[in-house]
């Protein structure tokens, strides 16, 4: 094991918290990301389509 010296704990309490933050902040952005998936679906099945999918003649 590494010899981290007398401050062992707070470093690996350190690494353990931003890990747990980074993958709380994986978790929200695909939960945001399928929210989103389902409003644009919701919006393009009342008829409101994306302005680069209109035609311009």
């Amino acid at each position: 094991m590494l010899e981290l010296g007398p401050h062992g704990g707070f470093i690996l309490a350190a690494y353990l918290a931003s890990g747990l933050i980074l993958c709380g902040l994986a978790a929200l952005i695909l939960l945001d990301r399928r929210a989103q998936r389902r409003a644009l679906a919701l919006l393009e099945q009342q008829g409101i389509g994306r302005r680069l999918e209109r035609k311009t003649s």
